[in-house]
């Protein structure tokens, strides 16, 4: 027992979680709030579309009601189940499904909290300000990681063996094609991330992004498409192209003579600087920011 005379030790100051156990919390609290949401209903008509071409491709197959010969500069060709499943995963999902996860889910993730007037609950939390943007982002990850990929995997096998297709030859392949499109789903999620930390209306700005600046800039020659996030995912996907000598050869002619695709190191480089650069200033501007609420 300390002597009357002693002074008292200082009360100890409360030390709140680490980032890490911080981002885990708000992981668990999100995950399941975000995949039972009404948007994710939304989502799985989206990435459903692509199943059900497949499953109409393979009806008229079946009826040889599909015609997939045809000639390209003077020669034969034939499409196959992998080129079409190349295609899809081109036009599908890399094109439209995976940017509009992103769209919706990365700029929601502080957003949607300050529509719902809760940001004040989740900030006056012990844990940082920046550990509430990461966890949701990686709810975001996990929960669009689970509509799109099981959706890749069914058109796949839907596909693929069509017209003399083998799965066995492909499946290389389809894992390269999940994890590009993970990939996809971490950039446009975190780029969208900075949009929604930045914006007042981020879901506009968004969707003026993925189906206004991106489809234009991408065509125009010039330095312009370095601004997109497409012009760096072309450079990885020429895998997802099988090499069939037709109509391969055009889209990747047709791609190259515009300059939209880059290199593989160049698109690495690229995707990992949006990435990086865009959940570092978001959280930046997350833990500076002050949010008041509209009455």
């Amino acid at each position: 027992m300390p002597s009357p005379h002693e002074p008292m030790p200082p009360p100890s100051t409360p030390v709140g979680p680490s980032f890490p156990a911080s981002v885990a919390r708000i992981y668990d609290l999100s995950f399941g709030q975000m995949l039972w949401s009404r948007r994710t209903v939304f989502m799985v008509l989206v990435v459903g579309g692509p199943v059900a071409v497949a499953l109409m491709l393979r009806l008229l197959v079946s009826m040889d009601l599909f015609d997939a010969s045809g000639e390209l500069d003077g020669r034969p060709v034939n499409i196959d189940g992998p080129t079409i499943f190349g295609l899809m995963i081109w036009g599908f999902y890399l094109s439209f499904s995976v940017p509009l996860l992103g769209v919706f889910y990365g700029t929601s993730l502080i957003a949607d909290e300050v529509e719902d007037r809760t940001i004040t609950y989740l900030f006056t939390r012990p844990v940082p300000r920046g550990a509430v943007l990461v966890g949701k982002y990686l709810a975001y990850l996990v929960c669009a990681g689970l509509l799109v990929l099981p959706s890749v995997v069914l058109v796949f096998f839907l596909v693929v063996p069509l017209l003399g297709g083998s799965v066995g030859a492909g499946f290389p392949d389809l894992l390269k094609d999940l994890a590009l499109l993970a990939v996809g789903l971490a950039v446009y999620g975190a780029l969208f991330a900075l949009v929604g930390a930045l914006f007042k209306r981020p879901l506009l700005t968004g969707l003026v992004f993925i189906f206004g600046w991106e489809p234009v800039v991408i065509m125009v020659p010039g330095y312009m498409k370095r601004f997109t996030v497409s012009y760096y995912l072309q450079g990885l996907v020429p895998h997802a192209m099988p090499e069939d000598g037709g109509v391969t050869n055009l889209v990747l002619r047709v791609l190259q003579a515009n300059e939209i695709l880059p290199s593989a190191t160049v698109g690495l480089v690229g995707l990992a600087v949006i990435v990086i650069g865009g959940l570092a200033l978001a959280v930046r501007l997350v833990d500076r920011r002050e949010y008041v609420l509209e009455q």
